[in-house]
């Protein structure tokens, strides 16, 4: 059996190469150049050359026969022209996640195909096995990866069985020290190189200036949300009044507005043994969630397609201000200001609403608070940044999330969801975020994703993974 290795001169994809050989398979290398430029990159060079010359190496060392292919074109057409795009409206991506589905399992697969590959093999952690279908035809599945800590299933999350088929993980079920150790104790050249950042296959970029390639900076207004206008927002309290209705019977506490989730690695939570279960998850309950939920899904069922609609849309920020003239200094001088306004305040400017994201911290650089500052929503079309101090700030926290029919991807063909349906499942909303309990309802007008928990820093344009405890079963992009 013939397998491509997609060796980047990288430690991990040199382990899954040295794997693949030492199991008896007939394995070839393929490097795959994908990017030139270098403009917003903060190296200040293109690193491929670099990472060639390491995947040429272990190849040698490994002794196998070593191939390039060069697919900027198809790279720039398919990922970074999409990129481009989506942050034009004012969107989010993950590059990723689509450089995956449609270079590394697509283009890059085709090529080692007319090289007589009969499997793709990558250094991602995850694992892959088969099962019969319904149909008695194979049905390919993809879990997490064994090491928590680097599990890259995530970005394999727009994967068709097709490719599924065609795909080997060799370096899944380790843990990463465990691939260091093997890369070490075989002398690979890449055994001590640092894991690669930033952009797959671009590197690590100043976003903004990466972006100026083809969006041009606009000056616009950085606006800071006063806790006082969700007081008197409408949509807010029909949010809440809502999420409320849904509660199991029994559960009689306020419903929870503002989540405890900070990143990655932190809770507002400290110590708390009940969300060191949370993140565990069980395998007993549905979908491996870490309970059987606080919404009661009949309940769920009760409301129409355009309730839960809106009960998906974030708020929007429709804050005013008027300007009046007043006289300062000796010489009593004309000048104009911003009146007063409870609901906010106009705290600074910025070079594009586009260049911004939900939930992002750094860049504003905007003083005088005593806690950071998030951004909360854009304005594309006023060219607007909506601002909100502190981890607890009301507008970073959201409970419901929608994704478009067109948008919907199920790995696992055979188990789709149909209109009505109602699943519970464990949900990430962004790589490296522990995996939520949430409940997953369809219907006509989208896949609704409803969290046990309000989730910080909802993102359109990023992509929502659903699992059956370690299983990846689907994903979609998130619509707003």
């Amino acid at each position: 059996m013939k397998v491509c290795i997609g060796l980047s001169g990288g430690v991990d994809s040199s382990v899954a190469a040295l794997l693949l050989k030492r199991a008896g398979y007939d394995v070839f290398a393929l490097f795959m150049q994908n990017w030139h430029d270098t403009a917003g990159t903060l190296h200040g060079d293109c690193e491929w050359e670099e990472d060639r010359f390491v995947a040429e190496m272990v190849a040698r060392k490994i002794g196998i026969p070593f191939y390039f292919v060069d697919l900027s074109t198809e790279y720039r057409k398919r990922v970074v022209d999409y990129m481009f795009d989506e942050y034009s409206r004012g969107r989010t991506p993950n590059p990723d996640v689509l450089c995956n589905r449609e270079i590394k399992f697509d283009a890059f697969m085709k090529c080692a195909e007319k090289l007589g590959a009969d499997y793709v093999a990558t250094g991602h952690y995850c694992r892959k096995d088969e099962i019969p279908g319904p149909d008695g035809r194979p049905v390919y599945r993809i879990f997490a990866g064994s090491d928590q800590n680097k599990d890259q299933s995530y970005f394999l999350c727009q994967l068709t069985q097709e490719q599924l088929s065609r795909a080997l993980f060799p370096i899944g079920g380790l843990t990463k020290p465990e691939v260091r150790k093997i890369a070490l104790e075989a002398d690979l050249p890449s055994a001590e190189k640092k894991d690669s950042q930033g952009i797959c296959f671009v590197g690590k970029v100043d976003l903004p200036v990466f972006l100026q390639q083809k969006l041009k900076p606009v000056e616009g207004d950085v606006v800071e949300v006063y806790d006082a206008y969700f007081r008197d927002n409408e949509h807010y309290h029909y949010i809440e009044r809502t999420l409320q209705g849904l509660r199991r019977d029994g559960e009689s506490a306020p419903v929870e507005m503002v989540t405890s989730y900070i990143s990655e690695t932190k809770s507002l939570k400290i110590n708390d043994p009940e969300r060191d279960k949370a993140v565990m998850g069980n395998p007993d309950n549905e979908g491996g969630c870490s309970t059987h939920g606080i919404f009661d899904k009949k309940k769920i069922a009760s409301l129409s397609d355009d309730d839960i609609a809106r009960l998906s849309e974030p708020v929007q920020y429709d804050i005013s201000f008027e300007t009046e003239i007043y006289r300062s200094g000796k010489k009593h001088a004309r000048k104009v200001r911003y009146r007063p306004n409870p609901y906010g305040k106009i705290i600074g400017k910025h070079d594009g609403a586009q260049f911004y994201t939900i939930g992002q911290r750094k860049g504003l650089n905007i003083g005088g608070h005593k806690d950071s500052l998030f951004v909360i929503s854009t304005d594309i079309d006023t060219n607007t940044i909506y601002t909100g101090e502190g981890h607890t700030h009301k507008g970073l926290s959201r409970s419901c999330l929608r994704i478009l029919p067109e948008d919907i991807h199920w790995i696992r063909e055979d188990i789709p969801m149909r209109p009505g349906d109602i699943r519970r499942y464990r949900v990430r909303i962004r790589y490296r975020q522990p995996l939520q309990d949430a409940t997953l309802i369809m219907r006509s007008n989208g896949l609704f994703i409803l969290f046990d928990e309000p989730q910080r820093g909802i993102t359109p344009g990023q992509f929502a993974v659903w699992y059956d405890g370690e299983e990846m079963t689907g994903s979609g992009v998130i619509s707003a």
